[in-house]
């Protein structure tokens, strides 16, 4: 076969088109003597072609006929090669796969006849076939032989695709416990006086229980022993541990044939601290009393393998319901988690990446989220009881716990990620779940697993997809906060009956139980998927609305929403699937009358409440929704229908920022009580105050296109002023504005004043028009002269009026003055006018303070409400908003025009630059800061709760303790809430007496 010299050989063309990576050197090997009968036979060249690895499969195949005993024997081999491809498809697909087992045939030469037979039982084998293997095992080294015989079958079935990934492992677990029995046998064989005192149980636990074992793996077990009759139960037990160690020892020592695997017992009571073996009765007094979460978790795949089969299934029987109610134990949940993070914390920074098993998106994360799912749910549906991780995936998809969708691909990721798994282990019979670096390594994988055209980079690939599919479920299955709240339920709970549903809605404390149970049934009955979900759903739900003040307007308001979307697929999902949805619906349909009629007017708006693409509850931008709002107008038909259709973002909108400030107040499993109260009010006030600018400039370009076309006659601007200048709106807030124009080029200033007025008419009637939505109120008020003035003025009027007629209290209103809709260039010509207004040069005269203090006790005295308490008034009251805002707003007046930070109509803000300044101290600062963000978060509960504004607590006990919910106080602690409230509001008011009263005594 040697070619011309400087040309290649046919032979070593073919070579390489058949996937050898060393063509001269199989050219070589293919020229030996042992190979010469062969030598131009093409059907074994397609074989080795076939293989993971064809230089490592002919290279074993030389050295297999290398060791044959004598001529005979190796045409014996080369013959039944030829004419038998089962045998040459097994054969050289294990020597193709495993240096381990090659190593294996080279010892044992007369072994390839074990690949031989095709029967039917042959494809198969269970733990009967593999004791038949075992059975002339006489000693540790004989029982290795036949071990790695048997071992032989199961890697030849796997690698040639007669067994998938799954059979393989649970043949691997058969064999386990074959060889375990026969190791126990040799054991007692040994020691007959100590076989005879005892009766001992090996319980298969992890992987060998489970029926999924690797190739090479510590096969995890249990001992319980009982004395033999009549014998003493402190002596039987010594003789069940001499026998349990022997075992152990023919197992996993190393001999001239190796080790089989390690017999790991670690899983037992105590660990490695406590007895080998125990009586049944100590195992059960140790897990009634002192066994921890994960030995619970552990036991889920018990399975007696092997000595006392009766004592084993005793033992099962009697752990089994330990570990249904373990579930139930407090913290469960919290602590799988712990357990999963610490595995992952664990491992050597170098491996994360490379790590099958224990990395993220690993093998370990399928299997504990599996678990978790199933010793939760497996309390009250007995087919999710299996020890295998598939099955009870598969189980868990029927039932509804898992999506199908998401089974199927857990499935996948699974059988992927345990086929490369077993690939790696074959390779040298070595323990490892790290992903070879070695490019060869990684080839020879690939192929194996049928990925031929360029097998590193489809196997990568692979890999990673599969890995990224299993985080991604993992983290929504395993980390779900639902699983918490079932695993904390009673017995019997998980799947309602209507009578525990009575007794549970008393407990409760359900107002209505005869309502609550009649929506229940509705919910719960039938037969249907979404009854299913629902039914499971529920006891959550049940749990979640009673955390709240108002569980029976939870349920009835979850009906509600059920009834609109519960056909809707993506409705039953975002619940099962989406952890952070089920909570957050169940915080919000709970916590109050706002968010959930705003809900109810377009119950789809659910979708905000998830995880996913639906923007979740993070607040948009003005320029976002000012871009929706104004695309909305441009295609509606007319202005009624455009501003229709801006109201309706305006609701949605108001759901996000309401939803988001209920989540954020309350706290979930995933998301913590939101740690600064300040941040919420900044976040609702900003909110809401963008939403109500985009609408407004949706509704203006709605009413001029109507009107006028692309232009009205006069540039319009609308000026925020109050609340809505300072980005600090609440729910239930007007909207406090300036209306001002210019007349266009060439245009009568008459007919600009008309247009102008038209307009501002028009959008006050179009906000305000009874609807499904809340209207958008505006109040002008604030304008020169107020109520008795014109509703818009020119730049120009505007100019004339403050330049001879401004009183004090109009440059304290235009403190707050920020332009947010209509013409820019005349919104900011407007704020160059009036700024030296608001921050006077000289800044203020004494009479002007003094006319300041006159105007805001008039205001306490005449405008709260007769019979209110004014120390509970978070408006006008002592230490309330107007206390803090005026005491802010005077050092404004005074010294803005030196202080650029005071330049700013945002109350916090200018609190802040008024400490940077050193105009008030560090304390009194967070003194009235803390008082006005209390203030502000107690009328945004009251208008969440009631569903219409308020400036004091309510009185209704429920109402008042729904506030509380929101302020962070827990049931019974609604007095507690009003003793601080009045604290924080008297030390306010002592600094607002000393800093705008100018009292020096506190």
């Amino acid at each position: 076969m040697t070619a011309a010299p400087g040309r290649r050989s046919s032979t070593f063309t073919r070579l390489l088109r058949h996937g050898f990576t060393d063509a001269s050197a199989a050219e070589r090997l293919l020229d030996s003597a042992e190979l010469a009968p062969l030598r131009d036979d093409p059907v074994l060249l397609d074989a080795l072609g076939a293989t993971a690895d064809p230089d490592l499969a002919l290279l074993g195949l030389v050295r297999l006929l290398e060791a044959q005993p004598e001529p005979g024997a190796r045409r014996e081999l080369l013959d039944t090669l030829i004419s038998s491809k089962p045998l040459r498809d097994r054969l050289l697909g294990v020597l193709g796969a495993s240096t381990a087992l090659a190593d294996h045939l080279v010892r044992h030469p007369d072994d390839w006849q074990a690949l031989v037979m095709y029967e039917a039982h042959d494809l198969h084998p269970g733990v009967e076939e593999f004791e038949a293997g075992l059975a002339e095992a006489t000693d540790p080294v004989s029982l290795r032989v036949a071990y790695r015989r048997c071992l032989l079958s199961i890697a030849a079935r796997d690698v040639c695709g007669t067994t998938g990934v799954a059979e393989s492992a649970a043949e691997l677990a058969d064999l386990a416990t074959a060889t375990l029995r026969a190791a126990l046998g040799l054991a007692g064989a040994a020691a007959p006086e100590d076989a005879a005192l005892c009766r001992l149980a090996v319980v298969a636990m992890g992987k060998c229980g489970g029926h999924e074992l690797n190739y090479v793996s510590d096969v995890d077990v249990i001992f319980v022993g009982e004395a033999a009759e009549g014998a003493d139960e402190t002596k039987a037990v010594r003789a069940a541990t001499r026998l349990a160690s022997h075992m152990m020892r023919i197992c996993s020592e190393t001999t001239v044939e190796g080790s089989i695997w390690p017999v790991d017992a670690n899983l037992r009571p105590e660990g490695r601290n406590g007895p080998l073996v125990r009586t049944l009765s100590s195992h059960l007094a140790y897990y009634q009393r002192w066994a921890k979460t994960w030995e619970f978790q552990a036991l889920l795949k018990a399975r007696p393998v092997a000595g006392d089969l009766d004592l084993g299934a005793e033992y099962v029987a009697a752990v089994q319901p330990l570990v249904w109610k373990a579930a139930e134990r407090e913290n469960f949940v919290p602590d799988v988690q712990k357990m999963r993070r610490r595995v992952v914390e664990n491992i050597p920074v170098a491996e994360v990446d490379r790590q099958l098993k224990l990395g993220p998106g690993g093998l370990r994360d399928v299997e504990f989220a599996v678990q978790l799912l199933q010793l939760v749910h497996g309390r009250t549906d007995t087919s999710l009881r299996s020890g295998t991780t598939l099955d009870a995936l598969k189980a868990l998809a029927t039932g509804g716990y898992v999506g199908r969708a998401d089974a199927a691909q857990l499935d996948e990721a699974y059988r992927f990620l345990r086929s490369m798994e077993h690939r790696i282990q074959l390779f040298r019979l070595r323990r490892t779940h790290l992903v070879p670096e070695d490019e060869a390594e990684l080839r020879r994988i690939g192929r194996s697993l049928g990925l031929r055209t360029d097998p590193v980079a489809e196997l990568l690939r692979e890999w990673k997809r599969h890995a990224t599919v299993v985080r991604r479920l993992h983290e929504k299955l395993f980390y779900r906060p639902l699983l918490d709240a079932v695993a904390q339920l009673a017995t019997g709970e998980a799947r309602l009956s209507a009578e525990a549903a009575r007794e549970r809605m008393v407990a409760l404390g359900y107002a209505d139980p005869a309502s609550a149970l009649r929506h229940l049934e509705a919910l719960a009955s039938g037969v249907t998927r979404k009854a299913a979900i629902q039914r499971t759903l529920l006891p959550v739900l049940l749990g979640w609305f009673a955390d709240s003040a108002d569980p029976d307007a939870g349920l009835l308001n979850f009906r509600k929403v059920s009834d609109a979307l519960g056909k809707t697929p993506w409705y039953l999902r975002l619940l099962r699937d989406e952890g952070a949805a089920a909570q957050n619906l169940a915080r919000v349909l709970s916590a109050g009358r706002l968010a959930p009629d705003l809900l109810m007017r377009a119950p789809e708006a659910v979708a905000l409440l998830g995880d996913g693409d639906g923007g979740g509850l993070e607040p948009r931008s003005r320029a976002h929704l000012e871009q929706e709002i104004l695309a909305a107008v441009n295609r509606a038909d007319g202005a009624a229908q455009a501003v229709t259709a801006a109201r309706g973002v305006r609701r949605r909108e108001l759901f996000r920022t309401a939803a988001a400030d209920i989540v954020g107040s309350y706290g979930t499993e995933e998301q913590p009580v939101e740690a600064d109260p300040g941040a919420l009010v900044d976040r609702v006030g900003g909110a809401v105050s963008d939403l109500t600018a985009a609408t407004l400039a949706g509704t203006l370009r709605a009413v001029v296109r109507d009107g006028w076309g692309d232009s009205l006659p006069t540039r319009f601007a609308i000026i925020g002023m109050g609340r809505f200048g300072g980005h600090e709106l609440g729910y239930g807030s007007d909207a406090d504005v300036l209306f001002v124009h210019e007349p266009r080029d060439g245009v009568d200033e008459r007919e600009a004043s008309q247009a102008a007025n038209k307009v501002v008419s028009e959008m006050r009637r179009l906000l305000q028009i009874p609807s499904a939505d809340p209207p958008l109120l505006i109040d002008a008020d604030l304008r020169p002269e107020g109520k008795s003035g014109p509703l818009v003025r020119t730049l120009t009027s505007y100019a004339a009026y403050y330049r001879r007629w401004a009183l004090t209290w109009e440059s304290h209103a235009l403190l707050r003055a920020e332009p947010v809709a209509g013409d820019e260039d005349l919104g900011r010509r407007f704020i160059e006018l009036i700024d030296p207004l608001r921050f006077p040069a000289d800044g203020l005269a004494d009479e002007a303070v003094r006319e300041i203090r006159r105007l805001k006790a008039r205001m306490e005295s005449e405008r709260l409400p007769r019979g209110a308490d004014p120390k509970l008034h978070a408006k006008l009251g002592p230490g309330g908003l107007s206390d803090v805002e005026w005491t802010v707003q005077l050092l404004q007046l005074r010294h803005g025009a030196a202080e650029p930070g005071l330049r700013t109509t945002r109350t916090r803000q200018a609190l802040a630059a008024a400490r940077t300044a050193g105009l008030i101290t560090d304390e009194d600062a967070a003194t009235l800061d803390e008082a006005w963000v209390l203030a502000t978060r107690v009328r945004n509960a009251v208008m969440l709760v009631r569903g219409r504004a308020a400036d004091t607590f309510p009185t209704e006990p429920r109402e008042l303790a729904a506030v509380g919910r929101y302020l962070g106080y827990g049931p019974g602690h609604a007095g507690d809430m009003l003793d601080a409230y009045r604290r924080t509001a008297r030390r306010a008011r002592s600094v607002v007496d000393e800093l705008f009263y100018g009292v020096t005594e506190r």
